[in-house]
């Protein structure tokens, strides 16, 4: 039999796994900036650079043999060691350490080996060796994933404290939270709802590789209570930000069930032990209520020492390996944020003084979890010979009720250990009582066991679209649900109390979602980490269509066998498609069935190059940046004016030091770099149109690793060499630039304040913006025709408040732009000749809407152009404006996104210098974000509709996008 290599393409490495991932590791700010040579984005297009391994991504239809007397990792690691010609692997038994050995009844072994380099793991790198195991003979048939032969850096090169580096993690997600703005003093800052745990050194496999640290950030958003786990990975020298991915699998995204979220602060928890029976407990066969009325059987212990019947199956597990539990706890005194990732305090067993079971039960969910948590368990046991989640016998305990401080909670998760529900609402009744719901959250369990693909982008996104696939198959299997039926792909459709299962649905895996409406999120962007929920029904909708081309048993297997046996972790859509297409051959299927898989990927536009087929409605300045576009700060946001635009930009592949690069708005003179090439990083650009202005960062000194410099830049954008305006080794937090008049904040390390200074007129001494008051803070200015508007955040007459002001420079007065207030968020200011504009929140609920504020810049007239109480709010985190139109970054209401994810991304829409609306900027379905005014409608945007991060532009509004 011949063999089939498939080596990655010398194009983006794995750029639907990796380098869709890796896109986002760059500096967000001049607060942390990525070192020399370590920044990363999107790698070049074909020709442009090399692979970032020779290994191949799949190899098929060998019939190697190897030592059947071997353990099979060992075995695995022989034959990769006997053709390194083949994999470029030098030493298998150094660089590959056992992730899980899987073998099946038929004598099949999947054995997966995660990549270490110098003993350090190297972020989702893991290479697949499968086997055969019969009559006393073992066969190698094929090998798949990634593995990183190009990575050349100094493990040794650790310098960053630990303690540096989780608390730079948490100031990393705390910033995000902040969504681009700032969040005053006297409101929760996130603080206080954060922290970070050191996972240990980590390789992020980008160019020749960067040495990270893995910090996991827990807590609450400050601002919503929404529950936050990320994964954050900071540069293990400098402490930057680099990447990050999400660790909280939900079964809806968070935007979605933020409706039913509240907005305070959480309790602290200490972990404990699960409640255990008492002597003499024993199993016994039940019975209980769903919430649908149906009557089943549940499994249940009697507790010898209290005489009560505890949801706690031992019966399923009962020839398990470990002989695990099933086990059903009562949550409802528990609020959802603090059962993540521990065993919280409080939490007790569902407990019946009967085998029959109360109403009090079925009504909290208890009969719905604990039933369908063992139909899960069955389904897998039987079908795959699948012991618990694990395959070793794991037990399954899942939580049930938990609240959102006491009020419902619409949503549920796997924390890498349990299942969580919540209660439901007026609506929604309990999570647990819809089978889907249960399968889906129990199959996070597998995928994290098996493929553990990262929850982020498009694995995340398979992540999520297979967890829904295998939902949806335990539910209409167990309810003879024909494949035929209109609401077959229905999931969640059971769990309303008053719509139909299609108005109930959270999503439809026979809604049709193709490649054309993949919506380009950037990673590590605050919204549903890269689009693991938005995207996911084009990668389920694939699989289900084969499910009803081949039928349920042989559609199953073929899913079954790629996660289990050909995914790797950072695989996405490509390669997600090459693995069910080579597990169907693995398991016999030829012809026209074969045909129909493929089929079933083509009609979702999963096909080679689909990527580069999704078009824009706008004009590309420059595209790849190689940058991160989101909301925190303004280090990578474009900048224009008089003609002119200004951008930091990395190299294609992300790992030169990021530079400013300058073009001409109309397109009509080649983008050209204008920072020196001096291996610091540029940041933050800012021009007028006849000048550009940045910062530049580098390090203190060769002994000092930790701290800074930062250089105030300036160049004319016609060419002409740069000159440093002002350096410090304090943090830069804002720069703008008109004319003669250079303005940043930055914070003195000392007092740990923040003001505004100022240059002008040629000066080399800055000047502060005079607060009046010692202990105040200054914070986001703007500079317009000698004025500078700016933040002013402390006390006013012994009370915190919040307002913008106006400094006159010429003239060395204050005005401020109304009374101060108490906001909640407040947008960096906006300049025009005419007026200053701002967006601020103002009433701590929690539907997140914010106001257009403007007021003339004398301080008159502040007039609310777009109330958030008004008949026409909006949900805006983003502002530029000129003389002729006012541009917001607006993300769709909560109902928008429950109907429509397509809604859910941010888009620009335009309005007049009065609010009255003027359309939307552009019908491109990326994220639209950081967008920079230039004269009259034309706006510079970074869009990510191609999946990559484009400098984009349109001189007039798209208007109504149908």
């Amino acid at each position: 039999m011949s063999s089939h290599i498939r080596r990655r393409p010398a194009r983006r490495p794995g750029r639907a796994g990796l380098s869709a991932l890796l896109a986002v590791t760059a500096a967000l700010s001049v607060t942390g900036l990525a070192s020399p040579a370590q920044a990363t984005g999107p790698a070049a297009p074909s020709g442009d650079t090399a692979p970032g391994t020779e290994t191949p991504a799949l190899v098929e239809g060998l019939a190697d043999a190897v030592d059947a007397s071997l353990p099979a990792a060992t075995a695995a690691r022989t034959h990769l060691s006997g053709h390194k010609d083949r994999y470029r692997i030098l030493s298998p038994e150094r660089d590959l350490s056992t992730d899980i050995v899987t073998t099946d009844p038929d004598g099949s072994e999947t054995v997966r080996l995660d990549q270490k380099y110098r003993g350090v793991p190297v972020l989702g790198a893991q290479y697949v060796v499968r086997m055969t195991h019969r009559n006393g003979k073992r066969t190698v048939t094929g090998t798949s994933g990634s593995y990183f032969t190009a990575l050349d850096i100094d493990t040794d090169k650790a310098t960053l404290p630990v303690g540096t580096a989780v608390d730079g993690a948490v100031r990393q997600v705390q910033a995000e939270l902040a969504k681009g703005g700032y969040r005053p003093t006297h409101a929760k800052s996130g603080a206080d709802t954060l922290s970070g745990t050191d996972r240990g050194l980590t390789v992020l496999p980008t160019g020749k590789g960067v040495l990270t640290r893995h910090i996991t950030v827990r807590g609450t958003d400050p601002a919503t209570g929404a529950p936050v786990v990320q994964e954050v990975y900071v540069d293990a020298a400098t402490g930057v930000t680099l990447f990050e991915s999400g660790g909280l699998p939900t079964f809806t995204s968070p935007r979605r069930a933020a409706g039913h979220l509240g907005g305070k602060t959480g309790r602290q928890t200490k972990p404990g032990e699960p409640t255990k029976p008492g002597n003499g407990s024993a199993g016994v066969t039940g019975q209980g209520t769903l919430l649908n009325g149906s009557t089943v059987p549940l499994y249940l212990t009697k507790d010898g020492a209290t005489g009560q019947y505890l949801l706690r199956d031992t019966a399923h597990m009962a020839g398990g390996k470990q002989r695990g539990v099933i086990q059903t706890w009562d949550a409802s005194s528990l609020w959802y944020q603090d059962v993540s990732g521990v065993w919280p305090e409080g939490v007790v067993p569902f407990t019946s003084p009967t085998p029959k079971i109360g109403p009090e039960l079925t009504a909290s969910g208890a009969v719905d979890a604990h039933w369908a948590a063992g139909k899960v368990y069955e389904y897998y046991r039987d079908t795959f010979k699948r012991d618990s989640l694990d395959d070793k016998g794991m037990a399954i305990n899942s939580l049930v009720g938990v609240t959102d401080y006491g009020s419902p909670f619409v949503n549920a998760f796997w924390d890498h250990t349990k299942m969580v529900y919540g209660t439901g609402d007026d609506e929604y009744r309990s999570l647990a009582s819809d089978l889907d719901v249960v399968g889906h959250e129990m199959t996070h369990g597998v995928v994290e066991h098996t493929a553990n693909l990262v929850y982020a982008g498009q694995s995340g996104a398979m992540n999520e679209a297979i967890a829904d696939y295998f939902g949806n198959v335990i539910d209409v299997t167990a309810n003879h649900t024909p494949m035929s039926d209109p609401d077959a792909g229905l999931i969640g459709g059971d769990l309303c109390r008053n719509r139909t299962p299609r108005e109930c649905a959270f999503r439809d895996l026979n809604d049709g979602a193709t490649t054309e409406k993949f919506l380009g999120l950037p990673l590590g962007s605050a919204y549903d980490n890269g689009g693991v929920h938005v995207n996911s029904t084009i990668f389920s909708g694939a699989l289900w269509d084969i499910r009803e081309s081949l039928g349920g048993p042989l559609a199953d297997r073929i899913v079954y066998r790629a996660l289990s046996s050909y995914v790797a972790p950072l695989d996405g859509f490509d390669e997600g498609r090459d693995a069910v297409v080579a597990a169907a051959k693995s398991l016999g299927v030829k012809g026209s069935r074969l045909t129909a898989v493929k089929k079933a990927f083509e009609a979702h536009g999963i096909v080679p190059g689909w990527e580069k087929s999704l078009g824009l409605d706008s004009d590309i300045l420059v595209g790849r940046l190689g940058t991160l576009m989101s909301f925190v700060g303004t280090g990578n946001s474009p900048s224009a004016g008089n003609g002119w635009w200004a951008v930091p930009k990395s190299s294609a592949d992300g790992t030169a030091p990021y530079a400013v690069w300058v073009g001409r708005t109309d397109g009509k003179r080649k983008a050209r770099q204008i920072s020196p090439n001096d291996g610091r990083s540029h940041l933050s650009p800012v021009t007028d149109g006849k000048r550009v202005v940045w910062v530049a960062v580098g390090d203190v000194s060769p002994d000092d690793p930790y701290s800074h410099t930062y250089d105030i830049m300036s160049a004319p954008v016609g060419g002409g060499a740069p000159k440093t305006l002002f350096s410090t080794t304090d943090e830069i937090s804002g720069l703008s630039v008109d004319g003669d008049t250079v303005a940043w904040s930055k914070r003195d390390e000392g007092t740990g304040l923040q003001r505004v200074s100022y240059l002008t007129g040629g000066s080399t001494t800055p000047q502060v913006v005079p607060l009046g008051r010692d202990y105040n803070q200054a914070v986001k200015p703007a500079v317009k025709n000698g004025r500078i508007a700016y933040i002013h955040d402390g006390l006013f007459d012994g009370v915190y408040g919040v307002v913008v002001e106006v400094y006159d420079i010429t003239a060395g007065t204050t005005t401020p732009l109304g009374a101060p207030s108490q906001p909640e968020w407040i947008s960096s200011p906006v300049v025009t000749a005419s007026g200053v504009y701002w967006l601020i929140d103002t009433d701590y609920t929690d539907d997140d809407f914010t106001t257009l504020r403007r007021a003339d810049v004398d301080g008159s007239d502040v007039t609310d152009l777009i109330a958030e109480k008004g008949p026409n709010p909006v949900r805006s985190y983003g502002l530029t404006a000129s003389e002729s139109a006012v541009t917001l970054t607006v993300y769709a209401s909560y109902s928008q996104v429950f109907d429509d994810y397509n809604d859910s991304l941010a888009k620009l829409q335009q309005f007049t210098p009065k609010g009255a609306p003027l359309g939307r900027v552009s019908c491109s379905h990326g994220q639209q974000s950081n967008a920079a005014a230039e004269t009259g409608s034309r706006v510079l945007w970074m869009d990510t509709t191609t999946t990559d991060t484009d400098l984009v532009t349109r001189n007039r509004p798209a208007g109504t996008c149908a």
